[in-house]
């Protein structure tokens, strides 16, 4: 539109909604960004969560909780000097003709050689003194063997009848497959992750002829004659004063044609250091009400709302939340917010507190005074930095520091 000395009038409305496109453009170009450098840092940075303090670029935590001691005096020096061996060292583990490495549990095969000065006609002229003896590594294909058990029948002469000895019990009534069998395959299965279809595969290629239906069968029973053992674990776990909950996905059962249905498994873990796992097709509350019933203690989560339903109106349940969940928010805004790496600097604090109490082996009431005396002032330093960082007028909703700070303010309470 051109007004009277030919100048372009801009449409008000037009320019409006061309400031709010660029500026949802540039959050989103922002937004990709982030994620960009969240999964750069996934593949090429360092996985471990504990994080070092000797950056002089990084927040001094002393001054944060208020330490005004004086810095330390520099330790004197001195030039040490060594020398060492050139070449590289054979390790304590090498497999050599000497020096191979195995214990008792190993089979010894012994092949024993002989020499051709005793097989000769001046065989008389010598005499063995000694043996040398030699190893190697060797290999025999996954054995599979049948017992065979003979058994005597017997005919009494003086009744004129026949009598035989029973055949030893099997733990599957009438089954062909012996325990040592029906362990290899639970044990293959869930411990080496060998699906039957390759066990079955296996057997085949031993000259064993049995159907996947079969293995499958003995696979059912043998896990039904485990479950007292699991029952009993179960409810020992829960008897545990702190209980660790997390869920994750599986997919189990058929969606649709090539699809499958999306359950999941519940691993619960005790005190004892004993593990169960549970399984739903939903990941609704529901199942951690069922399972965990009237469980006392403390619960570890993470930030899911079902661990939050259930503590809820349980005053005998104290909810725990894991602060690794908490931590990987701000990993997100790392890059993106300089802040953010003085929160992984505190958090980093935490780790060394723990990792304290594990190297002085503390228990029970000393490594709860340690944790009062040494986390206690970094968590609560910890979230008056938290409070301060959200009173900053540069954060937006959107931001990834803003989402991490308002997830740590959400579970605090838990959190502490």
């Amino acid at each position: 539109m051109k007004g009277a000395a030919g100048s372009t009038a801009i449409d008000p409305q037009a320019h409006a909604k061309v400031c709010s496109d660029n500026e949802q453009l540039r959050q989103e170009r922002d937004a990709l960004k982030q994620q960009l450098d969240w999964f750069k840092r996934q593949l090429f940075g360092r996985k471990s969560e504990k994080r070092l303090l000797d950056n002089p670029d990084q927040l001094d935590l002393g001054k944060l909780l208020g330490d005004s001691q004086p810095p330390a005096e520099a330790a004197s020096t001195e030039k040490i000097t060594y020398t060492r061996r050139k070449g590289k060292q054979r390790s304590d583990d090498c497999v050599s003709d000497s020096g191979l490495r195995f214990d008792e549990r190993v089979p010894i095969e012994s092949i024993e050689l002989s020499a051709p000065q005793l097989q000769g006609p001046d065989a008389a002229q010598y005499d063995i003194i000694d043996y040398k003896v030699t190893r190697r590594l060797a290999q025999r294909p996954g054995s599979y063997v049948v017992l065979e058990y003979r058994r005597p029948v017997i005919r009494d002469k003086r009744l004129s009848t026949l009598m035989e000895v029973p055949a030893p019990s099997s733990v599957l009534e009438g089954s062909l497959a012996d325990v040592s069998f029906l362990a290899g395959l639970l044990v293959d299965k869930f411990l080496y992750h060998l699906p039957l279809y390759r066990q079955h595969q296996r057997l085949a290629d031993a000259g064993i002829t049995l159907s996947r239906s079969t293995l499958t069968r003995y696979v059912q029973q043998a896990i039904g004659l485990l479950q007292p053992i699991y029952d009993a674990q179960w409810q020992h776990i829960l008897q545990s004063r702190v209980l660790a909950m997390d869920e994750t996905p599986i997919k189990a059962g058929r969606a649709g044609k090539g699809k499958l249905k999306t359950t999941w498994y519940w691993p619960v873990y005790g005190e004892d250091d004993e593990i169960c796992f549970t399984w739903s097709t939903s990941r609704g509350s529901e199942h951690v009400k069922r399972q965990l019933g009237d469980f006392s203690g403390t619960l570890l989560s993470d930030g899911y709302a079902a661990y939050n339903a259930y503590a809820k109106g349980r005053p005998q349940v104290t909810q725990a939340q894991c602060w690794a969940h908490l931590r990987r928010y701000f990993e997100r805004a790392h890059g993106s917010d300089p802040a953010a790496d003085e929160a992984l600097t505190i958090i980093g604090e935490l780790y060394r507190v723990e990792q304290a109490i594990r190297d002085r082996e503390l228990a029970q009431q000393a490594k709860l005074d340690y944790r009062s005396q040494q986390a206690l002032p970094i968590v609560d330093a910890f979230f008056a930095w938290c409070h301060r960082q959200r009173q900053r007028a540069d954060l937006v909703n959107n931001d990834p520091l803003a989402k991490a700070l308002v997830y740590a303010a959400n579970h605090q309470s838990q959190l502490k």
